[in-house]
């Protein structure tokens, strides 16, 4: 999973979540499935209570939150309803060449790899 983070070409899809919240533990199970069916992707899973830093600047408002970035690009940072199909989905939408959507987000992948 380290190596994967620190290759830019990967896809990283960070969970950002709070072990208090119920819906978080709800989704982990599904989460960690998806990302075993996903192994040329980086998935994490951040409980944001032990790594604020992480965030800089950046409020978590809502679980679960995703972000999803390949080299510093990203491409999803948002809330998404806690149904594991939805990112699935959203993972198969994005090509190669997809595109930032250019909103304020955390670099999670600099954060993790420094």
């Amino acid at each position: 999973m380290k190596t994967l983070l620190h290759d830019p070409s990967r896809t990283l899809v960070a969970c950002l979540c709070a072990e208090w919240c119920g819906t978080c533990r709800d989704y982990l199970p599904p989460f960690e499935a998806l990302a075993a069916k996903r192994p040329d992707d980086a998935f994490v899973w951040i409980d944001i209570e032990d790594f604020p830093d992480l965030l800089d600047d950046h409020d978590v408002e809502n679980f679960p939150t995703l972000l999803i970035q390949r080299g510093p690009d990203i491409l999803f940072y948002g809330t998404m309803l806690p149904h594991i199909g939805h990112l699935e989905r959203l993972l198969d939408s994005f090509g190669v060449d997809a595109e930032a959507i250019g909103a304020p987000a955390p670099d999670v992948r600099a954060a993790l790899t420094a």
